[in-house]
Formats: C-alpha cells, structure tokens, sequence
C-alpha cells in the first residue's frame, strides 16, 4: 500500500504511554460484539464469558529498534484512517449528509473505554459509546505470525472493518442490533451478529475500492486483505484453538463469508450493495 507520505489522521489519542489496569474482555475484530451491544442497552458486561486472543500476554519493555519499529507502525495506522476520513467524508457529502470522523486510540496491554476495560488480548474493537476505535499495535505482529496473514494491507483492511463499524453506528444499525438482542434467542442474535460484522467487511471493501481509484493500492494489497479475512473466520479460530467448529456458535462469519464480502465490497464500490442482513446468501 502506498502510505508514506500520506496525510496522517489528526483523530488519534495515543495512550501507550499509559496504564490500562486490570482487565480481561473481549470485543474485537476477532471477539465478539456482546461488549457494544451491553453498552447501547445499558447493561452490565459479563467479562467472564468473553473469549480472548490465545498467547496474548503483558508486553516487555521495548528495545530502541522495537520503539522505532512501533512508531513506524503507529504511523501506517494513523495514515490508514486518514484514508477513510478522506472516502467517507466524500461518500457521505454524495448522500448529503456530514460524516463523523472516529478517533483511533492507541494503547498497549490495556486501556478504559465507554463500553468498559479491555486487553490487548480482545484484539481491536470499536466502541460507539465514545466513537473510537482501538488498537494494541502488537495486533500488527499478531496478524503476521499467529494467523499468517502478512502485509500491510491486512493490518488496513482491520482498520476499516473497524471503522466500518463506526458507520454502522451513524446509520444507526448498531442501535437496531442492540434491541434486538432482548427480542430474538442467542442463536438468533449470534446470525444477526455475523451479518453486522459481515457487513462491516463489505465496508472495508468499499473503502479498498475507492483508494485504488486514487492509486494507493499496490499489487497483492486484496490479496493480503482477503487472507486476513480468512485467517480470521470463525469456522478457521475454532479448528485452531478447539479442533472443531460450531456454526451456531459463529458471530463474525466464516472465512469464506468474510472474504465473499470484503470481495464485493471491493468489486462493487457501492454502499447499498451491502445489505448483509436482508441477504438470502451469504457467500
């Protein structure tokens, strides 16, 4: 992906100097999203149920190359979403609306949000109780070893599923999602949770559309972002760290729903092609 010297978001509260404190939830691209829709009905989080990355533990202090290399991704990141401000401002100005930009934060180990305290170990997630989206950036390594999706690409493609969720929360899909989980059983709620986050990959495959039309994408950009996806499908973790899937128990998709989303996200360019939930197929 061409980034350097791309303009650098200035939405970003960069916590990593800072102490998280004790926590232990999930939530993230690879979590799942019961901490959001607890937030929006104003309930309690039940931490003890919610899954969290495997090997993940308390980061050692770093060496001068690691700090540089740390900041080196702290940058890519930061110009990552400059990108989406740059096409959602447009696509939403095309509709007549005025997009709201999200903040990225920045944290190591542990941090505070809106929607409660979370770990490093929830991979990143987005809270729409405070419009931000957060980020360990040892999620960077984790993507290149842990689930053998290299790039960079893989690491743009998890930042605009996030901020794909930031605009399902100004359509106010988050909102409808959130009432939903009082009305229908888990099992229901757990399909409506992976159309949410399905539809959350076509975004970020609307998004990939509109930067290679300004030339930022280089060859093999999709191809990484398509291997992220399918690194981390539900069916493809559950093989990993169980040995066995239960589809029932999904809330983010397969890897070959994710891909088929990022794919026509990608291929389509347009907003309303991306109606996950009223989809009769979804791959």
């Amino acid at each position: 992906m061409r980034w350097q010297g791309g303009r650098q978001s200035k939405n970003v509260d960069d916590r990593r100097g800072m102490s998280g404190g004790q926590v232990a939830i999930g939530g993230g691209i690879i979590g799942i999203i019961a901490l959001i829709f607890n937030f929006l009905l104003g309930g309690e989080i039940d931490t003890s149920q919610l899954p969290q990355l495997p090997g993940t533990q308390e980061s050692r202090p770093m060496s001068p190359a690691e700090q540089q290399k740390d900041e080196e991704r702290a940058a890519f990141v930061k110009t990552v979403l400059g990108y989406t401000e740059d096409v959602w401002n447009s696509e939403f100005a095309r509709s007549g609306q005025q997009y709201t930009e999200p903040t990225l934060v920045l944290f190591r180990d542990a941090v505070q949000s809106a929607c409660g305290n979370a770990s490093a170990a929830s991979g990143p997630f987005y809270c729409p109780g405070d419009y931000k989206l957060y980020i360990d950036l040892s999620f960077y390594e984790a993507l290149q070893k842990r689930f053998n999706a290299p790039g960079d690409f893989a690491m743009a493609y998890v930042v605009a599923h996030e901020v794909g969720h930031h605009i399902q929360t100004l359509m106010g899909t988050s909102q409808q999602m959130a009432r939903l989980r009082s009305q229908v059983s888990k099992q229901e709620y757990n399909e409506y949770s992976v159309r949410m986050e399905l539809q959350a990959d076509f975004l970020a495959g609307v998004w990939a559309h509109h930067i290679k039309g300004k030339g930022l994408l280089e060859e093999g950009d999709i191809e990484e972002a398509l291997q992220a996806a399918n690194a981390i499908g539900d069916d493809n973790l559950q093989k990993q760290a169980q040995g066995y899937v239960v589809p029932e128990s999904f809330t983010h998709g397969t890897s070959r729903q994710r891909m088929y989303w990022f794919k026509k996200g990608f291929t389509t360019g347009d907003i309303s092609q991306g109606d996950t939930f009223n989809a009769t197929r979804l791959e």
